[in-house]
């Protein structure tokens, strides 16, 4: 979102600047696309994974500022409240042996990471939502002390007006407010970049956004919110109403929320960057002193400040990066469906699905999007993180017909996506053993029907039978989830239940 954001308050001028400063920005990318000014292929791609912290007991610690002082490294950084940090891993080429390094690497990463966090009676969990998040737990005072998290607070807050409505109608209703965007928080994800040229953007961003719905199917890891059992992957609902800054009546003017799945299939970079201005007001309308236009006039590199700040203002589940690097300017799409966690080859798993997948539907010669509505894509992604991998799609059928059908997502992904997933890796030259070994991962999941979100449920339950209060439970339930991941056997081979009656009282 920009790292130098400074604390302050803004005025009508300040907006009126930065509404003509984001349309120059735009001008300059349009240049910059016209004169093909962008980095060649590289088959890079980067991985983030947002954590939590929680104590021996299963609760949230908010000391991330004391863990990170002991992590001392620059892969690991703040994130939105103090029991959030981030890990950043550095980009990648696709290709060899790439997912095996991912894995040691991240395990290596956060073991250490672990390590430091128990030096404050803390440790990393990487989950989706944290079960035992309680509503005193996600409230203004506990974002972490960053000027730019309480400025982008204070700018939504004023932007909606009043106060936030959480509801959630799931397994269970949850239906509560927030005076603050704090519940955002309990949302920990996995963000997957990939770097495209211009020209291959489109299919990229379009592939990504047919996946999605695939993706939390096998994913899905996040069932619970406040005690309630909720949708499969709470993460996209909670997301959307935590930082909505629409009160009912724009709502009702069909006005689009700043986290939402999209509207249409694209054609260039551009249209993305292009509707970010067109569709939201700014909410941090900080000026660069940079004028792209002169700078593109000088035969510069231009920032495009102002863009990407405000690009990080609009929560797209895949969203364009505009991004320089060695002075050269790239795009990326990054994906940021994914829940956290179970574990690191879980996380992997995702990810080798994911870039397979991609590669395969972005080449084909037939896409998928030009036979599957928008809105179909959108109603697959609300049932997956509704019903998890019991959920069924909206999919064009195969052979002479044609057409759409209805299909459930297990059969989706072993029959179809699979297959495809499997031919994109071997597309980016992916060793046969690294490939076979992560989408493993993913046929196993489908054919025990099991991800994060099913086994935290029915281990939930598990310990409801056994006598253990709502809260108990849930905080059982974490403490064996540390356990598991902390053990690195992907979820679908974990035990349901506790591993032990656990005394009452």
């Amino acid at each position: 979102m920009g790292e130098k954001v400074v604390a302050g308050q803004f005025d009508l001028s300040d907006r009126q600047r930065y509404r003509e400063k984001l349309r120059r920005c735009l001008t300059g990318l349009e240049r910059l696309l016209a004169e093909k000014r962008f980095d060649r292929p590289k088959n890079l791609m980067g991985l983030e994974i947002e954590l939590n912290l929680a104590g021996a007991d299963g609760m949230p610690k908010m000391l991330n500022a004391q863990v990170l002082e002991r992590i001392a490294s620059r892969d690991f950084q703040t994130e939105l409240a103090m029991f959030n940090l981030e890990v950043n891993i550095a980009p990648h080429r696709l290709g060899g042996r790439v997912f095996d390094q991912l894995d040691e690497e991240l395990r290596t990463s956060l073991a250490y990471a672990d390590r430091k966090a128990q030096e404050v009676d803390a440790g990393i969990v990487m989950i989706g939502i944290l079960p035992t998040l309680d509503r005193d737990d996600l409230v203004s005072s506990n974002l972490s002390d960053v000027d730019r998290y309480a400025l982008l607070n204070d700018q939504i807050v004023a932007a909606r007006g009043e106060d936030f409505t959480l509801d959630i109608d799931g397994v269970e209703q949850l239906s509560c407010t927030s005076k603050s965007i704090a519940p955002e928080a309990a949302c920990t994800s996995v963000q997957l970049h990939l770097q495209v040229t211009p020209e291959r953007f489109p299919d990229v961003w379009n592939a990504a956004q047919v996946v999605a719905a695939a993706q939390i199917a096998v994913g899905a890891n996040s069932p619970f919110l406040f005690g309630r059992e909720l949708w499969r992957e709470s993460r996209p609902p909670l997301f959307q109403q935590s930082t909505d800054t629409r009160p009912p009546e724009l709502k009702a003017q069909g006005v689009r929320p700043r986290t939402w799945f999209g509207e249409r299939w694209v054609t260039s970079a551009f249209d993305l960057f292009e509707e970010n201005l067109r569709y939201f007001p700014a909410l941090l309308p900080i000026c660069d002193d940079e004028d792209p236009l002169e700078v593109l006039d000088r035969g510069g590199v231009p920032s495009l400040a102002e863009l990407v700040l405000h690009n990080g203002t609009v929560y797209r589940w895949n969203r364009p990066v505009y991004d320089i690097a060695d002075g050269v300017p790239h795009l990326r799409v990054e994906n940021r469906v994914l829940p956290a966690g179970p574990t690191v080859t879980d996380v992997v798993a995702n990810a080798a699905f994911y870039y397979g997948l991609v590669r395969a539907l972005a080449e084909d010669s037939r896409p998928v999007w030009t036979r599957l509505p928008f809105e179909a894509a959108a109603a697959n992604f609300d049932a997956a993180c509704k019903h998890g991998i019991d959920a069924r799609f909206t999919w064009p059928r195969r052979g002479r017909l044609g057409g759409l059908g209805e299909v459930d997502a297990v059969t989706l992904v072993r029959e179809e996506l699979l297959p495809l997933a499997e031919a994109g890796l071997d597309a980016w030259g992916i060793e046969p053993a690294d490939r076979d070994r992560y989408l493993g991962v993913i046929e196993e999941r489908c054919r025990r029907r099991v991800n994060g979100a099913s086994w935290q449920a029915a281990t939930f339950h598990r310990a409801l039978d056994l006598g253990l209060g709502r809260d108990e439970a849930l905080a059982a339930t974490t403490r064996r989830y540390r356990e598991l991941t902390k053990q690195g056997d992907p979820v679908h081979t974990w035990p349901v239940g506790l591993p032990e009656p656990v005394p009452t009282g």
